[in-house]
């Protein structure tokens, strides 16, 4: 299936600490990685590599680490032909990660902030997926465009337009902002992630699907909402039963857990079993 993804693309600046540091605070046992990240491509990479035709539509900077992205996405498989150059820096996450796997994480937008969203094209029938890392003009112009399934992952949490709310067919978040969202608890299609728990499906308000949780250990939980949202969107977008989607969207987020990077190593979606 075809399936083009709207969002964010960052260098992420990973330090992985025994305890992430109190307010005010300074810890000394840092390690400090480098990586490709942002929602955008992370849910770009995790869609290729589960077996997706993906075309990433986003931006980077005019810079090396702009070079350095758009390789990263091409290895993983990702058509770039869509990703903008621009003057401003390519945009950088600053992630701190504690022994547990919980994150905290500053994004600095850079070229995320200067998408151009006149220049986004999206053919009929295309499926899209698209994050909020990236401005409303661009998320709009996307959703106007799209005659295929339309789904936003609602995050980072911010007021969503009219216009939006209107489009879109399925939207995924987690918990926290599942409660920051009333706007969308009667929303057509709703998924909602409860971490170790699992995840949830709504319809209209009304519970359609549940799948359990995997217990796994966490090394990473940067990347796994995003691998998530890949999968469910590509089962929903393929036929696949809401139950067999969810389910599966789930084990890939396990996957993405235990693994160390924000864009991790994943198999075709039909090894992951339901």
């Amino acid at each position: 299936m075809k399936l083009a993804v709207i969002g964010a693309i960052n260098v992420d600046l990973t330090a992985r600490v025994g305890r992430a540091p109190e307010r005010g605070e300074t810890v000394g046992d840092g390690r400090l990685t480098r990586e490709a990240g942002g929602k955008g491509a992370n849910q770009a990479v995790a869609a290729a590599r589960l077996g997706a035709s993906v075309r990433l539509l986003g931006a980077v900077g005019d810079d090396p680490d702009g070079q350095e992205m758009r390789s990263e996405l091409k290895r993983a498989g990702v058509d770039i032909t869509s990703v903008q150059s621009v003057t401003a820096a390519t945009g950088t996450a600053l992630i701190v990660v504690d022994a547990k796997g919980e994150n905290s994480i500053v994004v600095c937008p850079g070229a995320n902030a200067s998408i151009d969203a006149g220049e986004l094209r999206v053919p009929p029938g295309e499926s899209v997926l698209a994050q909020l890392e990236v401005s409303d003009d661009v998320v709009v112009a996307a959703a106007m465009q799209a005659t295929g399934l339309f789904a936003l992952n609602a995050s980072p949490v911010r007021a969503i337009p009219p216009i939006i709310l209107r489009r879109t067919d399925l939207f995924i978040v987690n918990e926290t902002e599942f409660a920051q969202l009333p706007e969308l608890h009667d929303a057509p299609l709703l998924a909602v992630t409860l971490g170790a728990e699992g995840a949830v499906l709504f319809e209209h308000g009304t519970e359609i699907a549940r799948a359990a949780g995997h217990a796994v250990e966490v090394r990473n939980s940067v990347g796994a909402g995003d691998a998530f949202a890949a999968a469910l969107v590509i089962g929903i977008a393929r036929g696949d039963s809401y139950s067999s989607a969810l389910q599966r969207a789930c084990a890939v987020g396990a996957a993405a857990v235990a693994d160390d990077r924000s864009q991790p190593e994943l198999q075709a979606l039909d090894s992951y079993a339901v």
